[in-house]
């Protein structure tokens, strides 16, 4: 039975249902989809990444902790270098960034996005070259600039006419001519969270298409001569699993170089279709493999180049969820389990918002599994909550567990790499959990669990 045919059966869940059906025959069963690559259960039900027990991870490091399968995220990191050969992969740091990951994306030869002064500063101290770095950010401070220039970061994202202004100043000042793209708002309306959309109209982000501000400061840059620009940036959004948007992002950013080209007579290099390419965090999902998205967006390109006899310039793509999201797991400890009237059985762990706020910010679905341990009991559906002081703190809406889930009891969340660790917050004086990378039977901090004498630090009253 599917497990949307299962839900039916329980009841309207408000979702697209539980990950999976758990029954005695498949109560510790593991959908391969949702989970890192080195993941497994042992005949015992333990579930073991890189070759070692969760168990073992849970005495040595505590809970909650972010497990990240350092061979999953490097193999995923050459997927797209592979698919998208000839193309520039920008690894999107807001997803994820720790100086070890950092370092893992330099070695295997991938480029990096940030959008923060504190991101660059972060890939600086990692080590990475600056000119394979692209810098984003729809409000860019004039001293995030000036380092941006300082280190000689590969190319700028420009956002407004008043970062033109700004970057033009500085670059006159400081002798420089840093390479720029211009992020243009296509108006193509993804098929996600309204939060996680960025190309309608009605939102932040970028130089307007429609309204012709995007031709305009293409227009302005190329007659200034202060900034090289290089090309045009389109993002439209995250959590994507149709191509067509980018369909229709290519062909209009196209039209736009087209008409760059007949007003001052130049074709720009570079094009950027961002990133945003989905993950699986329920079996409901089916994300495109790698070698897919690039031989349908490549085909796009080709296509709407050759309608506009324009030469085909260099494609960049910017993944981030799809490299590390999968990667990591969030592995917590179960404190309790109560059942409300026969309403709804609610399974609380020793995290929660603190380090996943997708599920109360973009209502997000989730899986869970017992991780612990073998059980042969009847499925259960119940509620994932965590232990903040807020009825909203939900971390699996829905998931069918072991009826005999106990306190104690290990749980591991997957898909829990992106957007998780760098979301999170110290909601009623949480410390943050550790990121604790597993290979080759080992396992190593790359950020350290938060302390109490961490939050203090901080509170100079």
């Amino acid at each position: 039975m599917r497990a949307h045919e299962a839900g039916a059966l329980h009841g309207d869940l408000g979702h697209r249902g539980p990950a999976w059906l758990r029954t005695p025959d498949n109560v510790n069963a593991l959908v391969p989809e949702l989970w890192p690559r080195t993941v497994s259960r042992t005949a015992d039900g333990h579930l073991e990444v890189g070759g070692v027990s969760v168990a073992d991870l849970a005495a040595e490091h505590g809970t909650p902790a972010y497990l990240l399968d350092e061979d999953d995220l490097r193999a995923r990191c050459r997927d797209f270098a592979d698919a998208f050969a000839g193309a520039d992969v920008f690894y999107a740091g807001k997803s994820f960034l720790c100086k070890a990951v950092v370092r893992i994306i330099d070695e295997e030869g991938l480029f990096l996005d940030v959008c923060s002064g504190g991101e660059l500063a972060v890939a600086l101290a990692a080590g990475f070259p600056p000119e394979r770095m692209g810098f984003h950010g729809n409000n860019k401070s004039i001293s995030e600039l000036r380092r941006a220039l300082d280190a000689g970061v590969g190319r700028i994202i420009v956002d407004s006419f008043q970062e033109i202004e700004r970057l033009s100043e500085l670059s006159k000042t400081m002798g420089k001519r840093p390479n720029v793209l211009i992020r243009v708002t296509v108006g193509v309306e993804a098929h996600t969270h309204e939060f996680i959309a960025t190309a309608h109209e009605d939102q932040k982000f970028g130089f307007s298409l429609a309204g012709g501000a995007a031709f305009q400061a293409a227009i302005k840059i190329l007659d200034e001569g202060v900034l090289e620009l290089k090309g045009l940036h389109s993002h439209i959004g995250s959590q994507i699993f149709d191509t067509s948007g980018f369909e229709v992002a290519a062909r209009r950013v196209i039209e736009l170089q087209a008409q760059i080209r007949d007003a001052r007579g130049v074709e720009l290099p570079d094009l950027d279709l961002g990133g945003g390419f989905g993950i699986a965090y329920t079996t409901q999902d089916t994300p495109s493999t790698p070698g897919d998205l690039a031989k349908r967006i490549n085909k796009i390109v080709e296509g709407e180049c050759e309608l506009a006899s324009l030469r085909k310039p260099r494609l960049s793509i910017e993944p981030g969820r799809a490299i590390v999201g999968p990667a990591v797991f969030t592995l917590y400890e179960v404190g309790t389990v109560k059942d409300v009237d026969g309403i709804r059985t609610y399974v609380s762990v020793d995290g929660g918002m603190s380090d996943n706020i997708r599920t109360a910010l973009y209502d997000a679905s989730y899986s869970a599994t017992i991780a612990g341990r073998e059980s042969t009991a009847e499925p259960l559906l119940a509620r994932v909550v965590g232990k903040h002081c807020e009825s909203g703190d939900i971390v699996v809406k829905d998931e069918f567990l072991p009826a005999d889930v106990q306190p104690g009891d290990l749980l591991a969340v997957p898909g829990t790499g992106a957007y998780c660790r760098s979301m999170a917050s110290n909601y009623n004086h949480v410390p943050r959990p550790p990121v604790v990378a597993v290979r080759d039977g080992a396992s190593r901090v790359i950020v350290r669990r938060e302390t109490e004498d961490d939050l203090l630090a901080l509170d100079v009253g």
